[in-house]
């Protein structure tokens, strides 16, 4: 009976130990390894680094794109710029205008 009641004793002397150690070692891996561990943060922030790049990409485009309509409108646009720069795109010109040829290769705009 010494024997089992030995092994009794030492049984339970362990069974809190290894309990705990187990709890401890789940915790360690869910914080490393886990949906919320320190792996999972490093993707989380290389995916808000790619967002907040792309976020910056968008809102140049859109500040262009506003200072281009901003142009657009009637208290900024000057009708002779705008006559000036429609005839140079399509290339227009009226017969009573003189009209000076640029050599090969030479643009005025």
């Amino acid at each position: 009976m010494s024997w089992s009641g030995a092994l009794r004793r030492q049984a339970r002397a362990l069974i809190a130990p290894a309990v705990f150690l187990g709890l401890a070692g789940y915790f360690g891996w869910n914080a490393t390894q886990g949906a919320r561990g320190s792996q999972a943060y490093a993707v989380r922030q290389e995916q808000l680094r790619a967002v907040e790049a792309e976020l910056l990409r968008a809102t140049t485009e859109r500040d262009m794109w506003e200072r281009r309509v901003a142009g657009l409108r009637p208290q900024r646009l000057d009708p002779d710029t705008l006559d000036e720069r429609a005839r140079a795109m399509l290339n227009v010109a009226d017969p009573s205008e003189v009209v000076m040829p640029y050599g090969a290769g030479k643009r005025l705009f």
